[in-house]
């Protein structure tokens, strides 16, 4: 089963909105959190800094964002801001701009009250790490039972370290909705940690961990209800149908949105004069201060014809800082 959250995100159709870097579990040496995020107050819309509520409207229309998903750090160590951005979400987007959350901590009847009464659907909890296999008859039990009382869907969300048969006793006894397996992965923000606990990067592969992935996939993932994320699902699906939203959204006349996501153009060294000579149609370029951003494939042939010295094909991000991903000088 794949829940609703989770297939927005499939589709590249999920904001993430981080609300706080701070965190009471202080031991888990797999956060994957990078310094820029831990121990912080700042907000991040994907990976636009957040210095005013239109900040987050604007990021999610720029990707056309079917819902939003809530992360830190702990989202519920800052519930003012965490129900005010989902308020903001709710009334600007309504109630089918679907919303899910993050939480390693249980939180209690009131935080679960006020975060359906702020337009949560869905709460995903992450138990510590050292309570697996007992987390029945302790507040982490009670929490699911309470959550959905107060109108949220309650599931567990976990990394993939090792294959643990109670959270299936959950999903079978009503409990918890569903559960989601994250591959184990190592990140700039956790991997020496990671390699102080003995793990290591699966041969040929950028961040997932040698180990469990087979244990869990047999012992668990075959459950309707448990669905395992891969780290390669979630760079080739989720990330890439994101950047191809934004892309879509923000592309000019001339731009070419790749299969990765990222937009192609030219990049001209010449007045804009040259171009209204050489009766180019205003749509194909656009007059920059410095240069002339140009269809790339118009480029080429203007310099293969003689019509512009040189320029360069850029290929960049459609994120808000715009990262070049590459530059090819054509002349």
């Amino acid at each position: 089963m794949i829940s609703k959250g989770c297939e927005q995100c499939a589709k590249g159709g999920k904001m993430v909105l981080f609300v706080y870097g701070y965190c009471d579990q202080r031991d888990c040496f797999y956060c994957p959190l990078g310094e820029n995020r831990k121990n912080v107050t700042d907000v991040y819309a994907n990976e636009r800094k957040v210095e005013s509520d239109e900040d987050v409207i604007a990021e999610a229309k720029r990707m056309s964002a079917l819902g939003t998903s809530i992360t830190g750090g702990e989202p519920q160590e800052a519930m003012a801001k965490t129900t005010r951005y989902l308020r903001l979400l709710k009334d600007e987007f309504g109630e089918d701009h679907h919303t899910h959350l993050y939480t390693g901590i249980t939180g209690g009847r009131e935080n679960m009250r006020k975060l359906s009464e702020a337009g949560l659907d869905e709460i995903r909890f992450h138990p510590p790490l050292e309570l697996w296999g007992d987390l029945h008859g302790t507040e982490w039990e009670e929490i699911l039972y309470i959550a959905r009382e107060e109108g949220l869907t309650p599931a567990f969300e976990i990394p993939g370290i090792r294959a643990e048969p109670e959270f299936l006793e959950f999903l079978e006894e009503g409990a918890a909705e569903f559960c989601n397996v994250n591959e184990f992965e190592m990140s700039d923000g956790n991997y020496r940690r990671m390699q102080a606990e003995g793990f290591e990067l699966q041969e040929g592969h950028m961040s997932a961990v040698e180990g469990s992935k087979d244990a869990i996939l047999e012992e668990m993932a075959s459950h309707e209800r448990v669905y395992f994320c891969t780290s390669v699902f979630k760079d080739a699906a989720q990330h890439r149908n994101r950047l191809k939203r934004m892309a879509r959204n923000i592309r000019r006349e001339f731009d070419e949105v790749t299969d990765d996501g990222t937009l192609v153009y030219g990049k001209a060294f010449a007045a804009p004069e040259r171009f209204e000579a050489l009766g180019v149609p205003e749509e194909f370029y656009t007059v920059k201060s410095d240069h002339v951003e140009v269809a790339w494939w118009l480029l080429e042939e203007m310099v293969e014809d003689g019509d512009l010295d040189r320029g360069e094909i850029v290929e960049q991000y459609p994120t808000v800082d715009g990262t070049v991903v590459e530059r090819t000088p054509v002349a």
